[in-house]
């Protein structure tokens, strides 16, 4: 297939290109959007980059306005159009995989990025260049965060260095703009977490990669789904399903902080010994106020991975299809 591209007009063989684009409530921004995933099909395709068959498939997470309409209706107006809906919403991550896993087996690469029109989708001409040279999987990577607020480009930051810190491999400065091969997509299909952090999981599965660099804009319409509380979410999520480092600093910090008690001890038997038994009270409280605190902390955090084994080992669905624009429903 690769091998079928010359560069401009039609080619036959041309890869067939899916936009997966996940919506949450984007009636505002959607019928902006929308046209600007379609010009970008037309330009690639009168380009001979992708197949005449290439679609842009929205997925709708459960929204609660008209996006399900708009994509019903967008489906009627173009055939290039196509649409799936979840049962609830479930989650930006659960509701990009649901798109990848449709798409899989009718197209040689995905592409996904979000609706709100802030990823460049100009950036599309060098992935597709890039699957092109043999790569099988395009990070689609911020080159800056001077539009961020100072807040948001912080705890960004903090994001990404905590995640590789603990042991967590992701791209930095990259979110769920990428192309992925059918290759991938067909590996992806095996792994069966239901705690879902794609940043963290498509690098572990291999295989050629490279990175195209873009600059982000602000959203053409409507409000962000996506505020720090979410995002603080998100990374928990990431370092519990990919990492075990928390675990191992729990054991860590229990032994230090069994060595400096039995230091403690014998400082507070000392001034117990020279007459400051007054003294020795309030530290040995202090003392135990912050063992205390300590382990509700540890707990914490043992309790969060048992929970989420407890979720993985319940093997629920990751997404449910309620409706598709074609009428059927299967899942």
């Amino acid at each position: 297939m690769l091998d079928s591209w010359k560069g401009g007009g039609c080619v036959a063989n041309a890869p067939v290109l899916y936009i997966i684009v996940p919506c949450y409530n984007e009636e505002k921004v959607l019928p902006v959007t929308s046209g600007l995933f379609l010009d970008k099909l037309s330009e690639l395709t009168a380009a001979g980059r992708i197949g005449s068959g290439s679609r842009v498939l929205f997925v709708n997470d459960g929204s609660t306005d008209d996006t399900w309409k708009i994509i019903c209706g967008l489906a009627k107006q173009d055939p290039r159009c196509c649409g799936i809906s979840q049962s609830r919403n479930r989650g930006h991550q659960s509701t990009v995989l649901a798109g990848l896993m449709e798409a899989k087996d009718v197209c040689d690469i995905t592409i996904s990025i979000d609706c709100d029109g802030q990823d460049d989708i100009n950036a599309m001409d060098e992935m597709v260049e890039e699957y092109r040279n043999g790569c099988d999987i395009v990070y689609g990577v911020r080159n800056s965060r001077e539009s961020d607020t100072a807040f948001k480009r912080n705890t960004a930051q903090s994001f990404y260095k905590l995640m590789n810190r603990m042991g967590a491999e992701v791209v930095y400065n990259h979110a769920d703009y990428r192309l992925l091969s059918s290759k991938v997509l067909k590996e992806l299909a095996n792994y069966k977490e239901v705690n879902l952090f794609l940043r963290g999981m498509i690098p572990l599965i291999g295989f050629k990669s490279t990175c195209v660099y873009y600059e982000r804009h602000e959203r053409l319409a409507g409000e962000s789904h996506y505020p720090f509380r979410k995002m603080l979410g998100l990374a928990v999520d990431g370092i519990t399903s990919l990492s075990i480092s928390p675990l191992r600093m729990i054991f860590i910090l229990g032994v230090v902080i069994s060595s400096v008690s039995v230091i403690g001890l014998l400082v507070l038997l000392i001034m117990a010994i020279a007459g400051n038994a007054a003294s020795a009270v309030v530290c040995a409280t202090m003392i135990l106020c912050f063992v205390g605190g300590l382990q509700l902390l540890c707990m914490g955090i043992l309790g969060e991975y048992v929970g989420k084994t407890f979720m993985e080992v319940k093997h629920r669905p990751r997404y449910i299809i309620s409706e598709r624009t074609d009428g059927s429903s299967r899942s």
